[in-house]
This record gives structure tokens, C-alpha cells and sequence, in this order.
């Protein structure tokens, strides 16, 4: 997998045609204590499951 240079233009591409939700799930992705907190909560999860208040916490919600 290339590496991801978030200087260079060529790397958002992708994002050009992004709707909102794309560009807020590359925005939460990054975030360190998002997945810092994600990795603790699957970890503690009988079912590796995401719970409805970490969903809140952080604004998730799935479609269906």
C-alpha cells in the first residue's frame, strides 16, 4: 500500500467528488483518541461489537 503524502493534491483526489459523510469519516479516522478509544472498546467487547454509546460519543450512525 503507497504511502499517503497529505501535502500532495494528487492525494485528495479521491475526495473531490466526496459527499459530507465521506469527508467526515476521513476527518474521525484520523483522529488519534477515536482510535485509540475504538481499539480499547472491540477489545473489552464480548463480540467485538460497537456499543450504541460510543456510537454517541462520537456521532456514528449506520445506515440500514
Amino acid at each position: 500500500m503507497p504511502e499517503f503524502d497529505w501535502r500532495s493534491p494528487e492525494s485528495y483526489k479521491s475526495l473531490q467528488d466526496a459527499d459530507i459523510t465521506d469527508i467526515a469519516w476521513e476527518c474521525l479516522r484520523r483522529n488519534t483518541e477515536y482510535r485509540r478509544e475504538y481499539k480499547v472498546m472491540i477489545a473489552n467487547s464480548p463480540g467485538g461489537e460497537v456499543t450504541a454509546d460510543f456510537r454517541r460519543r462520537w456521532g456514528i450512525s449506520f445506515r440500514s
